[in-house]
């Protein structure tokens, strides 16, 4: 097969791993508002050229950036008051509120902002700000947007229910039954669109200042979208759902391995990729060309899915009962590099993988991922170990989903520390705080094009700082930080120089 590709050739660089919720900000939540502009210079000091985010999509169940009622809407969480105050849309003090430093109490956050913003939208209506620029942006996004807003809507007046709980007539989607939703709720859904309208155009001045300063920005795709989400109500037909109930029929994970005896549950509705690939893709392809125009590079979270993919049928409590199904990915991506012409797309292949899953990824120059951390299990054959690195790769000291370098040290076997001490030549076990800079320095050395390194290993932090831990559905996604120490951009620019990032 002829492939209309233009392969994209990452540079030999270097960047910081943090979410915007991670960042400083007075409003309980990190936000795109003053501390995400001083983290872009934070990056320009320190010599980095990326900053890579988790999902920047609404989040569902356990505040997750991986179960999302969006796969194209941004978070209203992340929306700046700073910036609404500036624009006269929060005229009040009577939000000011106090709130930890160091986590975010999603609890006390969520229905905070959401009265915050819904004050701010209050003030927009009788307000002509911008009104021009709101409805344009309601009629250009118009094809995701309409739906999204009916869902957050509707959504609302049926608390803690899944979609396909609703009544008939709307879980159907019967058009009358939306006319009468659509009038019946004509507030709230403005009031979705008028976050959107702010989330997105406080997102387009921040990339644009990164940008400007030679920092790209690196987003995330999530293989699987959220039953419960706007998508798969409005675009059934692309999901593998019970006709009658529109409950998921076959459910996605992972099978049992050597971390999980009964494996990954996910929940997640596997795609109809038969009617997919009948309909040129198209809600893959408008997600992808979506999120090239909020992000310069994208990663995609289990890129194995394009390959194969692992089915539960509906009613298993474990991913122990289902079986491997192949995806069309090769068709989908030479289809998507006709639409967009060029891909500039990471893909995370961690885990047991096939060889057919590398050869997908090597046909279409995909960097695939290495993680340091990972490398001291085992034997000198570990492909986590820099000396394996092939040159088209990025390289993590450690990623979200995992232990901090501290952290992992902490809690590291003998078996570990020994290869740990081995491997870098040293005589004596060193200090537990300098671990995360050996990891990092070595990262940064390594052929790999790209180094990530999580902001938490910068800072050399320990496992409180953890952002996610797989398996448990509370407690996730909420670490922050307060300030970054003067002695780090100068150490960090140090290190990027020498070894030509």
């Amino acid at each position: 097969m002829k492939f209309a590709v233009n392969i994209m050739i990452l540079p030999r660089s270097s960047g910081i791993l943090l979410h915007p919720t991670s960042l400083p900000s007075p409003y309980g939540i990190g936000d795109l508002g003053t501390s995400a502009y001083h983290f872009i210079d934070f990056l320009e000091k320190s010599g980095q050229r990326f900053w890579q985010v988790l999902p920047l999509t609404p989040t569902g169940y356990g505040n997750s950036p991986y179960m999302s009622f969006s796969a194209i809407a941004g978070n209203p969480l992340l929306i700046s008051p700073e910036l609404l105050h500036k624009e006269g849309l929060i005229t009040t003090d009577r939000f000011e509120r106090s709130f930890p430093s160091d986590v975010v109490d999603f609890d006390q956050v969520i229905p905070y902002k959401t009265e915050l913003l819904a004050h701010a939208y209050s003030n927009f209506l009788s307000q002509d700000h911008l009104h021009d620029e709101f409805e344009e942006f309601c009629t250009t996004q118009g094809d995701w947007l309409k739906d999204y807003a009916l869902f957050m809507a509707i959504a609302h007046t049926y608390p803690h229910q899944s979609w396909n709980q609703w009544d008939k007539d709307l879980a159907h989607r019967d058009p009358k039954a939306l006319a009468d939703a659509q009038e019946k709720l004509a507030d709230s859904i403005g009031f979705h669109q008028f976050q959107q309208f702010y989330f997105f155009r406080q997102w387009h001045y921040l990339r644009t200042y990164a940008n400007e300063r030679g920092i790209e920005i690196i987003g995330d795709i999530p293989i699987y979208v959220s039953h419960h989400s706007a998508d798969v109500w409005a675009n059934p037909q692309n999901f593998a759902l019970d006709p009658e109930t529109k409950a998921v029929a076959l459910m996605a994970g992972v099978p049992p391995d050597y971390f999980s005896a009964t494996g990954q549950l996910w929940g997640n509705p596997i795609y109809n990729w038969a009617y997919m690939e009948q309909d040129n893709f198209r809600w893959w392809v408008d997600r992808f060309e979506r999120l090239t125009k909020l992000v310069d590079w994208i990663r995609i979270d289990h890129f194995r899915g394009f390959d194969t993919y692992w089915q539960v049928p509906a009613g298993e409590t474990t991913a122990i009962n289902g079986e491997w199904q192949e995806a069309p990915g090769e068709k989908f991506f030479n289809l998507l590099g006709e639409k967009l012409g060029s891909l500039p797309i990471l893909a995370e292949d961690l885990g047991e993988i096939r060889p057919e899953v590398t050869i997908l990824r090597e046909k279409f120059g995909f960097p695939g991922m290495r993680v340091l951390v990972f490398g001291f299990g085992g034997d000198s054959h570990n492909p986590h170990l820099p000396h394996h690195y092939p040159e088209n790769a990025i390289v993590y000291t450690g990623t979200h989903d995992n232990d901090t370098v501290l952290g992992w040290w902490l809690k590291a076997s003998n078996h570990e520390r020994s290869r740990l001490m081995d491997y870098y030549g040293l005589a004596q076990p060193p200090l537990a705080e300098d671990v995360p800079w050996i990891l990092a320095r070595s990262a940064l050395a390594s052929v790999a094009r790209l180094c990530i390194l999580p902001l938490q290993d910068v800072l050399g932090l320990d496992n409180s700082a953890r952002m996610n831990r797989p398996g448990l559905g509370a407690g996730n996604w909420a670490w922050r930080y307060s300030q970054i120490p003067e002695t780090i951009p100068p150490r960090l620019l140090h290190l990027t120089r020498l070894y030509s990032r």
